[in-house]
């Protein structure tokens, strides 16, 4: 799953995607703005066809936790 979402968030920040780790946090370690973040939500629900709920989302910080939250979702 991080795999996927690494594809996924370099299409939104200037970033290699062997610089992101399941610890790498959105907004301070890879530059998304509040806006890119949304737009990112948008772009995994329709690849994964979830439905992701905001209020969980804005709670999500790092790529591991999106991971884990977009695993609960597919199981």
């Amino acid at each position: 799953m991080v795999e996927k979402l690494k594809d996924i968030i370099v299409n939104y920040v200037e970033v290699e995607p062997e610089s992101i780790t399941r610890d790498s946090r959105f907004m301070e370690d890879l530059g998304f703005t509040s806006f890119d973040f949304m737009s990112m939500l948008g772009e995994i629900e329709d690849e994964f066809d979830v439905e992701i709920d905001q209020q969980k989302a804005s709670n999500i910080k790092t790529v591991g936790e999106a991971a884990d939250y977009l695993e609960s979702l597919t199981a």
